[in-house]
């Protein structure tokens, strides 16, 4: 159950992902650092802490993530 003072999820893909959706998560706009597989949108999701999650997208911007590195 959620707390009364949390916000739904507001869940959104990458625009970079396809329309098979073979390995893409989903992001919640309304609390980041949380993720869920696309494929398993009923299925558990992950939380990271603020800091956490600011150094990943840091990271992905960065390139750190592109397997044609």
């Amino acid at each position: 159950m959620r707390p009364s003072n949390e916000r739904p999820a507001q869940w959104r893909k990458s625009s970079y992902s396809n329309s098979e959706g073979a390995s893409c998560i989903e992001v919640d706009d309304a609390r980041p650092g949380r993720v869920r597989d696309s494929k398993d949108p009923g299925g558990p999701d992950l939380a990271f802490s603020p800091a956490a999650w600011q150094d990943f997208v840091i990271a992905v911007r960065a390139g750190e993530f592109d397997p044609r590195r």
